[in-house]
């Protein structure tokens, strides 16, 4: 009988008891504000990668627009200057020096794929197996990856060689074989992109759409690659970068795949909405893909979402640095130092699928090419006056308007510069910009359980390690300095580590 009332009373108990979540209210509150923040990830997320599309925009539609205008100006100064008599001053500019290079480069990139038959490319990736298909695109993707950081620092040593000051010592080899590497780079780019064109290309036309979920569905792998690892802010920033240069890459694909499926269907409408769908579906997964991804990297590595507003202030001070009087560097070298998008192999390859794609005949054709011209000026001059505005207001937000001013980051923190002076550069994380929200974010204290939400890697072990081993010796020797986030490009390394 007593063994019955017990059970009863366990049965009751079970029933009935009860427990108070107050008492450990910042672990709850604690959770509750992680949710809000994974709520809060595609507004701040979206908002930064439309600000960065529009950055890229703008530096495309600089090659089409005003890039030409310049090299018109350059030349007639090269060839008016030494017809005035004005012999003691200088021939060209930097900037001009820097556009007739670019110039030149795009009308020889241009010949030389005009020997690019586009057609028997397509016929030869179409009597590829699917899964052959789907290796060579990622291969194709790896080898983009890798154009585009090496291809920034040629065209960056071909302005540099080309500009740099006469007295000083000799140390390059010399301008016409950086010219020809840059010439070759572009076009091998560009002939890179051309094949993912054509891929891509191939997956539409497919019957059965295999090849495109598959393609498709190799985006949600860079889930498993990235939200499991422990992120940094830099680390994110890169990625942020990349996700907004990869972004406008694809829409500048899926344009050209639609070009030229328009072409083979004599430019009929009715064929435009059988393609909608698949774009839309690759557009779709693509933003699914980027909120996931960035939801749970902040997440896991507890980080705020108010650091995408530091990332958009960011991005609008290397456009408005670019505005001033003193000015490094162009804007579209900036996008491409910064999110790894270089876009003249890019807007080569949109050149060659336009002008094979449309004939031009009659001078109701011409007509119709040059107010198309006018438009894509007013597009460009329109969306530059939007952005350089809408960077003032960044800017100002993030308090960084003194650092406008400031002499290029390399330069103030460069060895060489610092030992002149006698001083000792120390790491600080005042010059980033802040957000006063998140500065005022009470901290709740964490459970054992939440100590490791990553795992890291081996290097990132040691380097745990070696920083409490320098805290317990007093000292922060063995503390990596933390780099700026205007120093930080898409190809920088962070934390052993580029993403």
């Amino acid at each position: 009988m007593s063994s019955y009332l017990s059970l009863v009373r366990f049965i009751t108990t079970e029933l009935t008891r009860g427990y108070f979540l107050e008492h450990n209210e910042a672990k709850y509150t604690e959770r509750r504000e992680r949710v809000y923040t994974c709520l809060r990830i595609p507004k701040e997320l979206e908002k930064l990668m439309t600000f960065g599309f529009f950055l890229c925009l703008d530096a495309f539609l600089y090659v089409f627009t005003l890039l030409p205008l310049r090299v018109i100006l350059a030349l007639l100064r090269l060839f008016t200057v030494p017809c005035c008599g004005l012999s003691g001053s200088r021939l060209l500019q930097p900037a001009q020096v820097c556009d007739v290079l670019k110039g030149f480069i795009m009308v020889l990139c241009y010949s030389m794929m005009s020997y690019v038959d586009y057609a028997m490319m397509y016929h030869l990736i179409r009597g590829q197996s699917v899964i052959k298909l789907y290796i060579i695109y990622n291969m194709l993707e790896v080898a983009d990856r890798l154009f585009s950081s090496f291809g920034q620092d040629i065209l960056d040593a071909l302005y540099w060689t080309a500009t740099e000051p006469k007295e000083k010592k000799r140390a390059h080899i010399g301008v016409i074989p950086h010219f020809l590497m840059a010439v070759l780079y572009v076009f091998l780019h560009a002939i890179l992109i051309m094949v993912q064109a054509t891929t891509l290309n191939v997956a539409f036309n497919s019957h059965n759409k295999s090849l495109l979920t598959i393609m498709m569905s190799n985006n949600f792998v860079e889930i498993k690659g990235s939200v499991f690892k422990k992120f940094e802010k830099n680390n994110l920033f890169q990625m942020s970068n990349s996700d907004i240069k990869e972004r406008f890459t694809n829409y500048i694909l899926l344009l050209i795949v639609c070009l030229r499926n328009m072409e083979q269907f004599s430019w009929n409408a009715d064929h435009l909405w059988v393609l909608f769908p698949d774009v839309v579906m690759v557009i779709a997964s693509e933003v699914a893909v980027d909120v996931v991804k960035h939801a749970f990297i902040t997440k896991f590595n507890d980080i705020s979402a108010d650091v995408y507003g530091e990332y958009r202030a960011s991005l609008a001070f290397d456009l408005v640095s670019s505005r001033q009087k003193n000015a490094y560097t162009d804007y579209s070298d900036s996008v491409s130092r910064r999110m790894g998008f270089i876009p003249l192999p890019l807007a080569l390859l949109l050149i060659r699928v336009v002008t094979s794609s449309v004939k031009i005949q009659g001078s109701l054709s011409f007509m119709c090419v040059l107010l198309f011209y006018l438009g894509m000026i007013t597009l460009k001059v329109l969306n530059s006056i939007v952005l350089l505005g809408t960077s003032c207001v960044f800017v100002k937000e993030a308090n960084m308007e003194e650092k406008l001013f400031d002499p290029p980051p390399s330069v103030a923190s460069s060895p060489q510069s610092l030992s002149d002076k006698g001083e000792t550069s120390l790491p600080s994380d005042i010059s980033q910009p802040t957000n006063t929200a998140e500065n005022a974010a009470p901290s709740f204290p964490k459970s054992d359980s939440d100590t490791f939400l990553t795992t890291p890697d081996e290097e990132d072990d040691d380097k745990i390690i070696n920083a409490d081993t320098g805290l317990e010796g007093g000292g922060l020797a063995h503390r990596p300095p933390k780099k700026d986030l205007l120093e930080i490009d898409r190809f920088t390394i962070c934390g052993n580590r580029i993403d």
